[in-house]
């Protein structure tokens, strides 16, 4: 006879939420920012009014190699949802993120840098979240901006 693994519930300050633990140590299972952010939908809706500003954009559309910026969006939709706790689609498709790498054939000087980032908070700006969705979210996107510049040129 094997015993069911005990479940312990723990509480958290603020909305009324359960965290569950799988086991005495196990991890919490709960939702993810994937999941409070409204999952796809959500990420799709972003990606895409990013886009949109990155197709009207003469310092970065340059740097798509697709004419249509299609397949970027899918890319960095897929990303996002696999780093905020959604499916791992873009590991299986494409591999480890390897953002420095992926992004070193391009040139992310400091105004590539603050350009894309003016879409992206644009678009942040548009999905209307909650202030700490909004502030986890841009905090993560603007430390990523930072880490991916490799010119000093502008």
């Amino acid at each position: 006879m094997n015993p069911e693994p005990s479940v312990a519930r723990e509480s958290t300050v603020g909305p009324a939420e359960i965290r569950i633990r799988e086991g005495k140590n196990g991890a919490v299972i709960g939702a993810t920012f994937y999941d409070q952010v409204g999952g796809r939908p959500f990420f799709e809706k972003l990606v895409h009014r990013f886009y949109q500003g990155v197709a009207t954009d003469p310092l970065l559309k340059p740097m798509y190699p697709e004419e249509d910026l299609g397949p970027a969006e899918n890319r960095l939709s897929m990303f996002l949802e696999q780093y905020w706790g959604g499916p791992g689609t873009y590991s299986e498709q494409r591999g480890h993120p390897r953002l420095r790498q992926r992004h070193q054939p391009f040139t992310v000087s400091p105004a590539a840098r603050d350009r894309w980032l003016t879409h992206m908070r644009a678009a942040v700006d548009s999905c209307e979240l909650p202030p700490l969705q909004r502030e986890v979210l841009w905090d993560y996107l603007d430390r990523a901006a930072q880490s991916l510049v490799n010119s000093a040129d502008d």
